[in-house]
């Protein structure tokens, strides 16, 4: 049985958008003996993904660890083939240490570069396609299925609801949308509304609360899959650029993504699994987009189809 290896670390949304291709590369060695390089906080989630039969956490050892370094080159050894889905610096280095295997990447000599010199030109999502078809994987990607990563919420929720994700990176606080408006959102929409995010967001939620009573916070209070299970069951999510909106354009939400100028939607926006787009709004100051504007693309219809920005 030959070992591959595919190599992804994060950010959330990074991992969600290589979905896909994890599923194409499964789908094209169905009986290989498939593992994940990853980072610490994504494995125990991606040990349950049907595409792989085992997790490795990925230490980064620093060019002065060498205990670290041989550690990681014996994890790195006796693969028949490597997919670099990280294509890094960092990766790419790890095609030597790895003693040179079948590669693809980007890495300097690999057997199959994706040499496409617009590579970093196109979406995340076009981008992992167009390295796996020229390491020999056939085109369209397939649809994943996501049933693996689908679990009960942690509370009843309403029948009906938004979802509200007033969250991003702590350090790009230039990515948020400011909480106030999302509370005046809240208040303008016909449906209760669940706020989700991590534990250090609930200062938004309650935020969002003051503005529209009733709405239900849940930051802090899931997990990865017990998110999805709430994602799945919205009419509607609405949120900045992060890893939530990821998933939940995964899962087939509709949803409206809101952007500023610090990050461009052709290239990390959210995409469904088959390819779609979601619903977009961008202002160079995101902090001036106006609440009516978001409140009319919530209205436009739970399937909101955009074409690329």
């Amino acid at each position: 049985m030959p070992r591959l290896l595919v190599i992804r670390h994060g950010a959330l949304g990074d991992i969600i958008l290589s979905f896909p291709a994890f599923a194409a590369i499964r789908e094209a060695h169905p009986d290989a003996d498939i593992a994940l390089l990853t980072t610490k906080p994504f494995a125990p989630w991606l040990e349950a993904a049907p595409w792989f039969d085992r997790v490795i956490i990925d230490p980064k050892p620093g060019p002065l660890d060498l205990a670290g370094l041989r550690r990681l080159r014996r994890a790195l050894s006796g693969f028949a083939m490597v997919y670099d889905l990280q294509t890094s610096g960092r990766s790419s280095r790890y095609f030597r240490l790895a003693g040179r295997p079948p590669w693809s990447g980007i890495a300097p000599g690999c057997a199959f570069p994706h040499a496409d010199p617009a590579r970093d030109r196109l979406h995340t999502r076009e981008r992992l396609a167009a390295q796996l078809e020229a390491a020999g994987i056939p085109l369209p990607l397939p649809v994943p299925d996501l049933s693996w990563t689908i679990a009960a919420p942690p509370l009843p929720l309403p029948d009906r609801f938004v979802a509200l994700i007033p969250g991003a990176a702590p350090h790009r606080p230039e990515k948020r949308w400011p909480a106030e408006n999302f509370g005046d959102l809240a208040s303008r929409l016909d449906l209760p509304c669940v706020v989700l995010g991590t534990a250090s967001e609930t200062p938004l939620a309650a935020a969002i609360a003051a503005r529209a009573p009733g709405t239900l916070d849940l930051t802090g209070r899931t997990t990865l899959p017990q998110l999805a299970g709430v994602l799945a069951r919205t009419r509607l999510a609405i949120g900045n650029d992060t890893g939530p909106m990821h998933l939940a354009c995964a899962l087939g939400t509709s949803c409206v993504v809101l952007f500023g100028g610090a990050s461009d939607p052709a290239l990390t926006a959210p995409r469904t699994q088959d390819g779609g787009w979601p619903a977009i709004l961008r202002r160079p100051d995101l902090a001036a987009l106006a609440v009516a504007d978001v409140a009319a693309a919530a209205q436009d219809g739970h399937n909101h189809p955009s074409s690329t920005p």
